[in-house]
């Protein structure tokens, strides 16, 4: 008897939590127990061939909005060089219509709904002891016998003390981002998220978290994401842990929070004014400053006192802060998400995610589409299309502008540059919304350009802007290169650093500069070291200082 637990990744860094939780679980029956993890940009034959090759008796794979076409694209052929194989699906895709998931894909046997751990146990025991307990005994799966298919009731949440730490042969996981749950369940009742119908919220024990963290924290691993929906909504379990790894840190491990900003208080603002660089970094999901939509999503957030728990992080200038907005939402027309976005853009994130909202199977969401006009894809990730605020054609304009938000925000590739550019638009969204446009309108919207050419454009596209100064707009430019890299050749905009060598080389010389660095005299003549040697944890820029009397002065 073999059980193959199959996960299909969206990337090759990320690894599926939820089967290794499985596997863990199920550890009275792990010499039955086989899992393997895909992406779905390998070729399916190769996935196909390699199960193959496994020759499973069960097969139950974790299904989601990113990997559920391929998964059923797979499961239909894996079926029929696999004739006499149990397939078993699961995960949020097909927990919520488990009925009809399993009328449209006769391929699969059945469905665990809801949490796994306890379900696929029992479910393993049925396949691997032929258990006398039939089927219609386990709770949590809906299942096909013969012509009909058969729902059981839901299982009772699951103490999360019970579940196994899942880490322990850590090289399984070498380059791989880690996840890591330390609640579940949401207490918020957010309309468009999936978390909202599991209000049933469960913490795992601090110590034993504590014991889990130290563990990544010995190994040096590169970055710890919680998984946990709203970490710091019990406010002693946020802090011991919080403290914990501000206690322990190692120099290295960055741990990533989901969080909600207005409940931070002024105790944990202090801890965090303390941490290294690097050690955290938040995800706040603010998703709209207009209040009526906030009420009808029904979202709990205080815009005012988010702002000002943003800004105090901000101002720390040790926590990388992550903020999203969700475009498409109800009573949100072009004009307000506009300045929602403005708002948010004001607060300086690291970060700026401008998400579509997406109609996700069993939230309420989807109950309150015909009341909002809401209209989205038929088939994953279902994206919202129009709605009654929102047309299509503004739909694609935001779709330019989350575009340019990510290559020349979310990059951090461009902020001097961009600093001294928006200040000739009304606004921070015009500017991004111009910009999309004259992408669109030369052609150069589907077409991947390398960094330098993100340059050119962007210095083509300021070339018409009333008032600007061209000299400044080039050595912002030049500047936010070299933040970046030693780069090995210049770009045609840059200025002649010829009748600069001397007075560089004797400064570099007295000084004992770094061969990892660089020396650059602007337009004005003002003279910038960067140092590659030593860097900004958050932003990765390199060192620089202003050297010009050092420069100059031996002239």
């Amino acid at each position: 008897m073999k059980i193959l637990l199959v996960a299909v990744n969206a990337k090759y860094i990320h690894s599926n939590l939820a089967v290794y939780d499985l596997q863990a679980y199920a550890a009275r029956y792990e010499e039955y127990i086989v899992l393997r993890e895909y992406t779905i940009n390998q070729p399916k034959d190769h996935i196909l061939r390699d199960i193959y090759l496994e020759q499973p008796d069960v097969v139950c794979i974790s299904c989601y909005i990113w990997n559920i076409s391929f998964i059923k694209e797979l499961i239909c052929d894996l079926c029929k060089i696999l004739p006499g194989t149990a397939f078993w699906a699961g995960g949020p895709e097909v927990s919520f219509d488990a009925e009809a998931f399993l009328k449209n894909q006769p391929e699969f046997t059945g469905v665990m709904m809801g949490e796994g751990e306890e379900t696929f146990l029992e479910l393993a025991g049925y396949y691997i002891e032929r258990s006398p307990e039939e089927l219609s005994q386990i709770p949590g799966i809906c299942y096909r016998n013969q012509q009909e298919i058969y729902r059981n009731e839901l299982r009772e949440v699951l103490d999360l003390n019970k579940i196994p730490f899942v880490y322990e042969k850590l090289p399984e996981f070498r380059n791989r981002i880690i996840y890591y749950e330390s609640s579940r369940g949401c207490p918020f009742s957010c309309s468009y998220c999936l978390s909202s119908i599991d209000r049933k919220l469960r913490f795992r024990n601090t110590e034993t978290v504590k014991k889990e963290l130290q563990f990544f924290l010995d190994h040096k691993v590169s970055q710890v994401k919680f998984v946990d929906r709203t970490f710091n909504c019990n406010h002693a379990h946020a802090m011991e842990i919080w403290r914990y790894i501000k206690e322990h840190d190692n120099g290295i491990t960055n741990f990533h929070f989901e969080i909600s900003a207005d409940l931070i208080r002024e105790e944990e603002l202090k801890l965090m004014e303390t941490m290294r660089p690097g050690l955290i970094q938040l995800e706040i999901g603010v998703q709209s400053t207009n209040p009526r939509t906030v009420q009808a999503i029904h979202r709990t957030m205080d815009l005012s006192r988010l702002k000002e728990i943003v800004d105090r992080i901000y101002s720390f200038g040790n926590i990388h802060q992550h903020l999203d907005l969700i475009a498409g939402l109800p009573y949100e027309d072009y004009d307000s998400f506009r300045k929602s976005f403005n708002d948010v853009y004001a607060m300086k994130p690291q970060q700026l995610q401008l998400g579509f909202l997406k109609v996700l199977k069993g939230s309420h969401m989807m109950e309150m589409c015909r009341e909002y006009g809401i209209v989205y894809k038929t088939r994953e990730p279902y994206e919202v299309l129009y709605t009654d605020w929102l047309n299509y054609g503004e739909i694609l304009k935001l779709k330019t502008v989350e575009n340019m938000v990510e290559v020349y925000y979310n990059s951090g590739q461009f902020q001097n540059t961009l600093e001294y550019v928006e200040s000739f638009f009304p606004d921070a969204f015009s500017f991004y919304e111009q910009l999309g446009m004259f992408y669109e309108e030369k052609g150069y919207g589907n077409v991947s350009h390398t960094r330098m050419r993100r340059y050119e454009i962007l210095l083509e596209f300021v070339e018409n802007i009333s008032g600007i100064s061209m000299e400044d707009v080039c050595d912002r430019m030049v500047m936010d290169l070299y933040l970046r890299e030693n780069l090995k050749s210049r770009p045609a905009f840059a200025k002649d650093q010829k009748g600069f060598e001397k007075p560089v080389w004797d400064y570099r010389k007295k000084e004992h500069v770094v061969k990892n660095a660089h020396v650059e005299v602007f337009g004005n003549g003002r003279a910038v070291l960067f140092d590659y040697n030593r860097r900004d944890p958050l932003s990765g820029n390199a060192y620089s200082e202003d050297v010009t009397e050092k420069v100059f002065g031996q002239m």
